[in-house]
């Protein structure tokens, strides 16, 4: 369903009817998904509020549309976990600037979904309260950390959704899961409320099912925030009207990244979708970006260094779970032990390792200036194409369970970490699907932009999804 079949009926029949049919889809649907973890009490409330301020004649751009956010963006007085036990019972004392955003615009706040444990993970099996599994197959992972999110959309239990994505955890699910999620520019949209793993990557977007409904609501939350040091200010945003002048595109293409550890069918089906673009009179050219091919190297020094010193404040002291110690060492020690799941003490013992004397000169000072050599290498390309386009993910959705090792489940985000090093927007778009075990398995690409070039990405994102509405 999109926002705007959503506006059609809360017109004909109210915010009221379309809230009490979200929640019956939520019902119906999610156990055999688990895409959320609570569907809020006063999801009818809400709805008969905003029944209430379009009588009165407000305008409201998404008056009586179900959203769900991920379990890391605080609303106030609902309980909030980051799916993991670390924060059991906790109740957001305030809204998030985003949350804020979405109800002044009118949305319905249906509840929160399920993800990796603190964001860490691409396959949601890393939560502290099991896993989600993919609408099109059961038997396979949604993608992660923002898995749950991505599954609610696919499923059609709601239009919008929210999620984070520091290192590809809003597009690997949107791309696992056949619909479309942006990540936006760094600063772009205020993390204010957001809990933190990695403060110099994270960023707050949006899932739908079409490009343009990713488009409103990425336009309902971005803006300058003074409660994010990081928000960006309010001036320099491209418009809407500049892009849609902007025909034909030129698309990048870095091949050298594009190689090893690629399935076969995802790089038929990318070319496919290249040559699309192409017919619709976009020119397709090949780039290089060298220094990328480090990206994902640099993105485990650098983001565990962050998330090891974000989750030093979880200590049981003040809040969340507190296991009893013979003193307040053992306090500490017992809660963490028993509170984080093991991936996010995987990072935290990296990042605390990478932070340490001795090697701090050695792995993090040196991500950081790789991390320049990126960004300024991505500003370079753009300088000669409009748009960098990848495959989403090297893989169709893997099985759960099936990637055991931790580094084989790193490498599902090598296609992804480079925007988030270089703090750039990038768009997964679905294109198209492999057919394997009897399910068809949705397969995404990936479009990144100058900074603060969202309009352009939803531009290709919109050609994309017009090549194929014209071929079914």
């Amino acid at each position: 369903m999109t926002v705007g079949e959503v506006r059609e009926k809360v017109e004909r029949h109210g915010a009221r009817a379309v809230a009490r049919d979200a929640v019956a889809a939520i019902a119906e649907k999610d156990a055999k998904v688990g895409a959320f973890l609570e569907v809020f009490d006063d999801v009818q409330a809400q709805a008969d509020a905003v029944d209430r301020r379009l009588a009165a004649g407000e305008r409201l751009p998404l008056a009586g549309v179900p959203i769900a956010l991920k379990d890391n963006i605080l609303v106030r007085g609902k309980r909030v976990s980051a799916a993991s036990r670390m924060l059991e019972g906790y109740v957001a004392p305030y809204d998030a600037h985003v949350v804020r955003r979405l109800k002044e615009a009118g949305a319905v706040l249906i509840g929160r979904t399920n993800c990796d444990e603190f964001a860490m993970g691409s396959s949601t099996e890393y939560s502290a309260f099991g896993p989600t599994k993919n609408p099109h197959d059961p038997s396979r992972v949604p993608g992660g950390s923002s898995g749950g999110s991505a599954a609610a959309v696919a499923a059609g239990m709601v239009p919008l959704a929210l999620g984070s994505d520091t290192g590809g955890s809003i597009r690997q699910p949107a791309s696992f899961c056949g619909v479309v999620g942006l990540k936006p520019t760094y600063g772009a949209v205020s993390r204010y409320g957001l809990i933190a793993m990695g403060s110099s990557l994270d960023v707050i977007g949006p899932f739908a099912a079409t490009v343009a409904d990713v488009a409103l609501l990425y336009r309902t939350i971005a803006g300058h925030d003074p409660c994010d040091s990081t928000s960006l200010p309010p001036e320099g945003h491209p418009s809407r009207a500049h892009h849609e002048r902007t025909h034909p595109l030129r698309i990048g293409v870095p091949r050298d990244l594009l190689g090893e550890g690629m399935d076969s069918r995802v790089a038929q089906v990318f070319e496919e979708a290249l040559a699309a673009l192409a017919r619709r009179g976009h020119e397709v050219v090949d780039i290089a970006l060298p220094a990328a091919r480090h990206a994902l190297a640099v993105y485990y020094i650098i983001m565990p260094a962050e998330a090891s010193t974000n989750l030093a404040r979880y200590d049981g002291v003040r809040y969340g779970l507190h296991v009893e110690g013979a003193d307040l060492w053992e306090d500490y020690l017992r809660t963490r032990q028993e509170g984080f799941g093991p991936e996010v003490k995987r990072r935290i013992l990296l990042g605390t390792y990478v932070l340490s004397a001795g090697y701090y000169d050695a792995y993090y000072r040196k991500a950081q200036k790789v991390r320049r050599a990126i960004r300024r290498e991505f500003a370079a390309a753009f300088a000669t194409v409009d748009v960098i386009a990848t495959p989403t993910a090297p893989t169709p959705p893997f099985r759960l369970g099936e990637k055991r090792d931790p580094l084989s489940m790193y490498l599902a985000d090598v296609f992804t970490v480079p925007a988030n090093i270089a703090g750039i927007p990038a768009l997964s778009l679905p294109m198209g699907s492999v057919e394997e075990g009897g399910a068809s398995l949705p397969l995404g690409m990936q479009c990144m932009a100058a900074h603060r070039n969202e309009e352009v990405l939803f531009h290709i994102g919109e050609e994309l999804e017009a090549h194929h509405a014209a071929s079914r």
